[in-house]
Formats: structure tokens, sequence, C-alpha cells
């Protein structure tokens, strides 16, 4: 009884242990794909640029995105609504939730710039707050325990907070351009490891059918 008891303990283990091993067919399946990741990478540096360029034009595309998700979710549950009261069950959780996610999203579609400050008003909130908590809790910590470095983070939140409340279309600007700046780095990365793979997969291959196989 224990020796099966331990056989099924490793079988179950066995598939958490083999994600993180290299998986050749997967391999082969990205190496002959590699257009597709370079051209993810090539539009994640169009919306970076455009993102650092044009932060008013991003930012608010964003908004309006977010609108229609928001529009688009509130129909999906009132007709969810709609369906569960026809079978009698409970609808009135979904009739408040799609009456809110519509309000939602027909204030970011008609109000986008207040839309977006008050999502920047929120993140001024939340970074006051949690520097707050930093702070004392630095105070907590003996001095050789990294207490000056809790506190300095605990400043720095707090001071980048209160820039957002202070100056909260300042804030969507930096935001828009941190957005941007990672968008920059994920299209690198995602270029680098296209033009990798078409590289060994093109090593791999014979010489002849290397060049037929763009």
């Amino acid at each position: 009884m224990t020796m099966s008891n331990d056989r099924g303990r490793r079988d179950a283990s066995a598939p958490a242990s083999d994600l993180f091993m290299p998986n050749h067919a997967m391999t082969a399946l990205l190496a002959q794909n590699w257009w597709a990741i370079v051209l993810r990478g090539l539009f994640a540096l169009l919306f970076g640029v455009i993102a650092i360029l044009l932060p008013a034009v991003t930012i608010t595309s964003l908004v309006l995105l977010f609108a229609a998700y928001m529009l688009i979710d509130g129909l999906l549950a009132l007709i969810a609504a709609l369906r569960a009261a026809r079978h009698h069950e409970r609808w009135g959780l979904l009739i408040l939730e799609g009456v809110a996610n519509l309000a939602a999203g027909a204030i970011a579609l008609v109000f986008p710039l207040a839309t977006v400050l008050a999502f920047i008003l929120l993140m001024g909130v939340w970074a006051i707050f949690s520097g707050a908590l930093l702070l004392v809790s630095a105070f907590r910590l003996h001095a050789g325990q990294g207490r000056w470095l809790m506190g300095f983070g605990g400043a720095i939140s707090m001071l980048w907070g209160l820039l957002l409340i202070v100056w909260p279309l300042f804030g969507a600007v930096v935001v828009t351009w941190w957005i941007g700046a990672y968008a920059l780095l994920f299209g690198i990365s995602l270029l680098m490891l296209g033009f990798h793979l078409r590289h060994e997969r093109d090593r791999s291959m014979p010489s002849g059918t290397a060049a037929a196989h763009p």
C-alpha cells in the first residue's frame, strides 16, 4: 500500500515538474512560426513609439477600449440575468453588475478625460497609503535590517502619490510613457527571440532546404 501511494505521489508531481523542462516539440513549433513572434514584436514597438510620442492619443484610446469592454460586459451580464430569471435562478447580482458596468462604460465613453483623472487620482491615493504603511513598518525594523531602505521606499511612494494628486495630467503622461517603455522592451525581446529562433531553425535544416523556407 505504501509503495502504491509513493508511486501515486510521484505521478501527481510529474506534470508540475515537466512544465519547467525543455520541450523539443514546442521549440520546433515556435521556430517554424518565428515570423509571428517577430510580427508581435513589431506591433509592440509601434505601440511603444506611439505611446511615447503621442501620450494623449494613447491614453484616450485605452480609455475608449476600456469603455467598450465595460459596455459589452454589462450587456452580457444583463443577458445572463434574464436567462437566470427565466430558469428561476438568482439574478439580482447579475442585474446589478450589468447596470454598474454599463454605467462605468458610458461614463468612460462620454467623459474620457474625467475617467483618466479618476484613475490617476486613485493611483495617487494608493501610492500615499502604501507609502505610509512602509514608513510605519520601517520604524519597527532594526537599523541593520534595512530600515532606511524601507523608509526611503515609503517616502518615494508618498511623494509620487502627492505629485499624481497635485498634477494628475502630468501623472497620466508619465504612466503612458511607462506603458510605452514596457512595450518597447517587450517588442525588442520578441524581435530578438524571433530572429534567434529563425537562426536556430536554419542551422538545424539541411543547407538546400533552408533557403526555401523563409
